[in-house]
């Protein structure tokens, strides 16, 4: 964990210094809903004197709102998402030092995450970026299951493919970095508009996209493959290729 001028940025996440009382920890989670509650639900449960205030955003989104009270601090704990937004916050003078007595016991990755950060943040999860689809859409379209990432220009899934946004959604950046790295700049952008043809919805939750494709209301969606393996076990037919390794967190 971190902390700020006056947060704590944690765990790819951040712990922000408000002088808020005791009894009182306000945070913002940027996993995926159920875990956040479930870590609420934990952590009163250990500790009944105190009361926290939770709100789910996504990474860009709480990023945003951490800077914004850079003079006021509101938060006092920032847990989960993406590595880059805790990573900048870090950079920007947010987080303030905190190095946890329980650091040596976290893999290479996560201690690298702190030591990057001058322990202003560190790694809790990692996550492979792909993608899920719903199996029956496919099958009643006639669509092939794509294999690799050029097979998401295929004409056929004009419409099917939902991503969230990188301006709000962590995961959303974290593909566009990704594509940049394993093709170079000029062609990943020229993937994206290209694939744009076939994007139905740029949502602003990271694993929005595969719970609609677990409804029935698009056939793909892009996002880390903890999402799509969660979304398999609550109505998706089926998940998407692991095609390649984010850097999430």
């Amino acid at each position: 964990m971190t902390t700020l001028k006056g947060a704590l940025l944690g765990g790819a996440a951040a712990m922000v210094a408000t002088g808020a009382a005791a009894e009182e920890l306000n945070l913002i989670c940027s996993a995926d809903v159920v875990i956040c509650e479930k870590l609420v639900t934990e952590f009163e449960a250990s500790h009944s004197d105190i009361d926290v205030n939770m709100v789910r955003l996504s990474s860009g989104e709480a990023y945003a709102k951490v800077r914004a009270e850079a003079r006021n601090p509101q938060t006092d704990l920032w847990w989960g998402g993406t590595g880059d937004p805790h990573l900048q916050a870090a950079q920007d003078g947010l987080s303030a030092e905190y190095k946890s007595p329980m650091l040596e016991q976290l893999a290479d990755w996560a201690q690298g995450q702190a030591e990057t950060s001058g322990f202003k943040t560190v790694g809790v999860y990692s996550g492979a970026l792909g993608w899920g689809f719903n199996k029956e859409i496919f099958e009643k379209k006639g669509i092939a299951a794509p294999q690799c990432w050029s097979d998401l220009l295929d004409p056929a899934l004009k419409g099917e493919i939902q991503i969230a946004d990188p301006n709000s959604s962590g995961t959303a950046y974290t593909a566009l970095a990704t594509l940049v790295q394993i093709m170079g700049e000029d062609e990943a952008f020229d993937f994206l508009k290209k694939m744009h043809a076939n994007v139905s919805q740029y949502t602003k939750s990271g694993s929005a996209p595969v719970k609609a494709a677990a409804r029935g209301e698009t056939g793909l969606g892009i996002v880390f493959q903890h999402d799509a393996v969660t979304q398999c076990g609550r109505g998706l037919p089926d998940r998407g290729r692991l095609s390649l390794r984010g850097n999430g967190l």
